[in-house]
């Protein structure tokens, strides 16, 4: 049993510990491995379980909870106000490769790769009186989908990673056997991709009824043009900064050379899914209004909030959730108080992010002709208000996706109770001010507002929209083909549904030249997917971070009460070094395994 602790890609074998909550059954009713697939139920239960490794990102501010990341808090979008999130640690460069936070989706997620192949390995000898040949082929490929889904994630997290396929690593093998090497970067999206292909074969572009969060066709290829994205993506096509990345035999693990084949590749599996599934399983999510700016807001507010929605390409099924509790105000003296309008109110919205987003009339606040004023207040009415209220300048005339992202002071707020009106108040002496608390409190003055529901239940916990694919579209065509009229297109289809004037538009010239495009491109998924867990990954495979990601990051005077709180005060001083781009390999992992390589400067 000693050979277990040499690798933690072998940290269980038959046993199957992820399954412990199905396996570990009261003595009498003990379910051993040659009884998984004696039955349908049995089946179907293993299957669930290696679905139950699929991260929910509805738990982040106990990050590692359901595999839930840092993400959002550790990009420049957001501050956690409560110390014990690790985004804090990774937002001061003071994260260690000895941190259990380091090492969970490593584990994790080998976890489940490893059950997964268990699976694929065993379900056609499941019985065929309880599971027919089309329910194992389904299963199966159900399986391979997911394999390399968490291939996928630990990838993006970690870099190159030992690639296993389908070998199970027994733990009585020799030692040697068990020491596996890191795989290049290449060579494991290759492996991803191929595994999607393949699952993609098997499998039905929608679920059955009821079954949704199930590995589909349609998510197969989705997620092949993400891997795609990701291979050809600065970080990993061409970076000279990751030269020093070899294994001990002198194997390259990061390409450095740049192969814009690459962006072609990624550019063609985004137009090939756009082909296939659009608009017959997946079409931009839309409402109705007479007012065309209502209608945008409706849209972008909803399209992640209502459950399996005609964009929705892939979700966590029935994720429990503290986000309506971090996202909600304090609203001390709320009438009726619940939790659809208490809450702590600790995750901030940075002033970066705030000054991100587009004016309605589709300029940056940066841009001369935009309208944007600096300070003062104005009488207005935001789309989520029921009235003209008393509005700080910076916050007047911005675009529908602001008053979706940006909960500010002076914000009516979004669950209100029969015959009382709230109104969020962040100044000092505010109902969610710090007179109210020093931990449930905004650390910026500004809350996250999307992804807040009328109720936290159980809820689809989305990964990946039609969005996502259509600006990975965009993106990969100008890198590979600048000025394919396709660009243009599907960035202007993402701005029509943000009911922000279009490029090309009167007044409104679209971007020059590649470089100016590539700027719209990234600016405009900043905005579209703001607080979706995109960002973070985004800065890094750009190799931008080191720029986003470091220096003075600020917020509102939460300290005073008066017109002095609108002052734009230091919040905190970030810190990013060239080695944060990646996770370290868990510390555990290189001490046990000679042949295994840490990531640059770790």
């Amino acid at each position: 049993m000693k050979k277990i602790t040499y690798i933690g890609l072998c940290l269980l074998a038959l046993s199957l510990s992820s399954c412990k909550k199905y396996l570990s059954q009261v003595p009498d009713d003990i379910i051993t491995t040659d009884k998984i697939f004696s039955s349908r139920t049995n089946t179907e239960n293993f299957l669930a379980n290696i679905y139950n490794s699929i991260p929910n990102e509805l738990t982040q501010r106990y990050n590692g909870t359901d595999n839930s990341g840092p993400w959002t808090a550790s990009s420049d979008e957001a501050k956690y106000n409560w110390d014990f999130n690790y985004s804090n640690n990774m937002n001061a460069s003071t994260w260690s490769n000895t941190d259990g936070a380091v090492a969970q989706y490593w584990n994790n997620y080998y976890v489940a790769i490893r059950n997964a192949t268990y699976f694929m390995q065993n379900i056609d000898s499941a019985n065929p009186a309880e599971v027919d040949a089309n329910v194992k082929k389904t299963y199966k490929a159900e399986a391979r989908g997911l394999r390399a889904l968490y291939y996928y994630w630990l990838l993006r997290t970690y870099g190159p990673v030992p690639i296993i396929g389908d070998k199970i690593l027994d733990v009585n093998a020799p030692i040697a056997d068990l020491r596996l090497p890191r795989n290049s970067f290449d060579e494991g999206i290759d492996f991803v991709v191929s595994e999607l292909d393949a699952a993609a074969t098997d499998l039905q572009a929608t679920p059955n009824s009821g079954q949704y969060g199930r590995i589909t066709s349609g998510i197969c290829k989705a997620y092949k043009v993400e891997a795609l994205l990701l291979k050809a993506s600065p970080l990993y096509n061409g970076n000279t900064d990751m030269a020093s990345l070899k294994n001990h035999d002198g194997k390259q693990l990061i390409s450095q050379t740049v192969d814009i084949t690459k962006w072609t590749a990624a550019a063609t599996a985004a137009k090939t899914f756009i082909t296939t599934f659009v608009p017959t399983v997946y079409d931009l999510y839309q409402e109705t209004d007479a007012d065309p700016f209502i209608a945008a807001y409706k849209s972008c507010r909803d399209v992640v909030i209502t459950d399996w929605n005609s964009e929705w390409i892939f979700a966590r099924s029935n994720s429990g959730s503290f986000t309506q509790y971090d996202r909600t105000p304090k609203h001390v003296g709320a009438a009726t108080p619940s939790s659809a309008n208490q809450g702590g109110g600790a995750l901030g919205v940075t002033q970066t992010m705030v000054d991100a987003y587009f004016m309605a009339n589709g300029l940056p606040i940066t841009d001369a002709g935009s309208g944007y004023v600096s300070s003062g207040f104005s009488s207005f009415k935001a789309p989520f208000d029921v009235a003209a209220r008393n509005t700080f300048n910076p916050w007047v005339g911005r675009e529908p996706r602001f008053y979706v992202g940006v909960t500010y002071t002076g914000s009516y707020w979004l669950n209100q109770v029969s015959g009382s009106t709230l109104i969020t108040d962040f100044t000092f002496n505010g109902n969610s001010g710090r007179v109210q608390s020093t931990s449930d409190v905004t650390p910026t003055g500004y809350v996250i507002r999307k992804d807040v529901t009328k109720s936290d239940g159980a809820r689809g916990a989305i990964m990946l929209r039609l969005a996502n694919i259509y600006l990975d579209y965009a993106e990969a065509l100008n890198e590979s083909t600048p000025g394919d009229a396709d660009i243009l297109k599907y960035l202007n289809l993402i701005r029509q549904r943000a009911g922000v004037p279009l490029y090309g538009s009167t007044g409104l010239a679209a971007p020059a030249g590649q470089a100016a495009m590539r700027l719209a491109i990234r600016a405009e998924r900043r905005v579209e997917l703001a607080f979706e867990n995109t960002r973070y990954f985004d800065t890094r495979r750009w190799k931008i971070a080191e720029t986003t990601d470091a220096g003075p990051f600020y917020g509102m005077d939460m300290t005073k009460s008066d017109n002095s709180f609108y002052n734009k005060t230091l919040l905190e001083t970030r810190v990013f070094k060239k080695r944060d781009y990646l996770f370290p390999i868990p510390n555990d992992e290189v001490l046990k395994n000679n042949n295994m390589v840490q990531n640059p400067g770790w």
